[in-house]
């Protein structure tokens, strides 16, 4: 077991990608803040200095308390409290979390049902290619942002006011995913078309191999570089597309704040001098979502030899 992770560990360190990663100070930097915001969030009661849904650890008589470093400002409270005395630090944090998980679902889900009907479009072909394909044609005229908000209002039409706000982070997740799968279903159906006519596609359709396994076990594993790097970039789309929902009032309810609901109540106060509470979020949402392209940017560059 020992000598099957250390050769494990060694092919990783001779391997190109693992090269190119220790060569790319971006990479590198991005990386380590992403592993940092991942960690943060998501053992946040751990982390946080305090719990913001605590109602005993709120206090009226300390909100809008500035930073730390400001003239007015608390040290227990690094980065200032909101308007009802909550954490900013410890709100941030909470709302990443709830940011990162619709957008990771999010984006899963379109990766599954795009890779699914480019990857049988591209290996069946014919009217089902077609079809497929126009219907891509025809989302991508539309903003994803309008096709999110388009069945965020369905969703409400349908279901009850309190249903729909159980339900919200689910039905966000659906919204946000169903809007992203075209991209996926486009690249994968490239890439299947290649990998298609290719000598061992051929040689396990002459033995008889079923067709769901020839694309599932056989095709799939060679499409999914680009795939992959197309997920990374479109996680950092999901995530601003689940705030300027939220930011719109369209998204998780006030109950379960995140990034983008920490910033539309902030953005009430803006003007009147408490800058700091829709100041951090939107900081912690661009470091965010800026460090996640910048690594997607490095994956394409690496796993895409033609770039290079």
């Amino acid at each position: 077991m020992a000598s099957q992770r250390l050769t494990l560990l060694s092919r990783i360190k001779d391997s190109d990608i693992y090269f190119s990663f220790i060569k790319s100070p971006t990479a590198i930097v991005s990386s380590v803040i992403l592993v940092i915001i991942f960690f943060c969030s998501f053992f946040v009661e751990f982390v946080a200095p305090f719990n913001p849904f605590d109602p005993s650890s709120l206090s009226l008589m300390e909100a809008f308390t500035p930073p730390s470093w400001s003239e007015k400002g608390m040290t227990k409270y690094i980065l200032g409290t909101d308007g009802q005395g909550r954490d900013m630090l410890s709100t941030i944090l909470y709302g990443s979390r709830i940011s990162l998980i619709v957008g990771f679902s999010a984006i899963l889900f379109s990766l599954l049902l795009g890779v699914t009907l480019g990857l049988t479009a591209g290996y069946f072909g014919g009217k089902y290619e077609m079809i497929v394909m126009r219907l891509t044609d025809v989302q991508l005229t539309v903003p994803s942002i309008l096709m999110a908000l388009l069945v965020d209002g369905i969703a409400r039409g349908i279901i009850s006011r309190e249903l729909h706000d159980e339900m919200a982070i689910y039905v966000l997740i659906f919204a946000i995913g169903i809007s992203e799968w075209p991209q996926f279903a486009r690249v994968s159906r490239a890439a299947t078309l290649v990998e298609k006519n290719k000598d061992y596609v051929s040689a396990s359709t002459i033995i008889g191999v079923s067709n769901i396994l020839i694309m599932f076990k056989h095709i799939l594993p060679n499409i999914m570089r680009p795939v992959l790097v197309i997920g990374t970039i479109g996680l950092a789309l999901a995530i601003i597309a689940e705030s300027t929902l939220s930011f719109l009032g369209v998204g998780v309810p006030p109950t379960t704040p995140s990034l983008g609901t920490l910033i539309r109540i902030g953005n009430d106060f803006l003007f009147s001098g408490e800058w700091w509470i829709t100041f951090f979020p939107a900081i912690f949402l661009v470091l965010l979502a800026f460090s996640i392209n910048l690594l997607g940017d490095w994956m394409r560059d690496t796993l895409n030899p033609k770039l290079n």
